[in-house]
This record gives C-alpha cells, structure tokens and sequence, in this order.
C-alpha cells in the first residue's frame, strides 16, 4: 500500500545520440529526492541505452514506443525538436512529435535552435544553463 504523494514519472525523450537525454537524466537524478521514476523515450536504441546507464529506470526506443509510454509521463522532458515532426535529421516523426503533443503530461522543452530552427528573442542560453533551469522547473513542478 502506497501513502503519500503518487510516484511521479518523468519521461525523457532524446534522439541521435542522446547526449542531452544523458544530462537531463543525471541532472535529475541528482538534484531529485523522493519517489520518482525516470523513463527514458528515445527515437534509437542508443540515446535510450544511454539514458538508463545516466539513471533512468527504464526506456523504450523507436516510433510506436515513444507513440505509446509518452502518455505515462506527468512531465515530458528534452529538446524542442521533440514536438517537431521530421527534425533531429528525421529521427522524430510526424507520429511521434503529435504523440508527444497529444500526451496528457506537461512538457518542458529546451529551446535549442539549428539551422532550420530559429526561436526569434531568446537569449541563446548555453545548454548546461538550460538544462539547469528545466530541472528546476521540474523541483518546482513535483514540490
């Protein structure tokens, strides 16, 4: 029997190599205290590897499992381009990117421009200093 707040998920969603999955994932590991759990949802199998080695408990990779395990996250965390069908050199899909739209959790996303992608009166923050702000948006979300 479980008493107390209700275990929050967390769901990471990286592609390619899942280098900013793997800083989300450890940042909130170590800056999270409590009942959490951390899913890692990649378009491959390597940025998912990646993000349990960092401390995600579980993880799932392709098209119809970010399609699928996106809904059990109360928060949605990674890049932009994750709610941006084709991007991450096509990695994410239409289906996926609408999936990551239509789940029911909160998303917190980095706003990370490329050379298709500019976000017009951002201050182009350093990725360590996003990565830290999302976290805390995370503390603030979960306290």
């Amino acid at each position: 029997m479980q008493t107390g707040k209700p275990r929050k998920t967390i769901v990471v969603v990286d592609g390619m190599g899942g280098g900013i999955g793997v800083q989300l994932v450890s940042k909130l590991r170590e800056s999270l205290a409590g009942d959490i759990e951390i899913i890692a949802l990649g378009s491959n199998a390597v940025a998912v590897e990646r993000m349990i080695k960092a401390g995600a408990q579980r993880g799932a990779a392709g098209e119809n499992a970010v399609i699928h395990s996106v809904r059990l996250g109360s928060l949605i965390i990674g890049p932009i381009g994750i709610i941006i069908g084709n991007s991450m050199m096509g990695e994410i899909t239409r289906p996926m990117a609408e999936a990551i739209l239509a789940a029911p959790g909160e998303r917190i996303l980095l706003p990370l421009q490329n050379e298709h992608l500019t976000l017009a009166g951002l201050d182009g923050l350093p990725l360590a200093k996003m990565i830290e702000r999302a976290v805390e948006l995370v503390k603030e979300r979960i306290e």
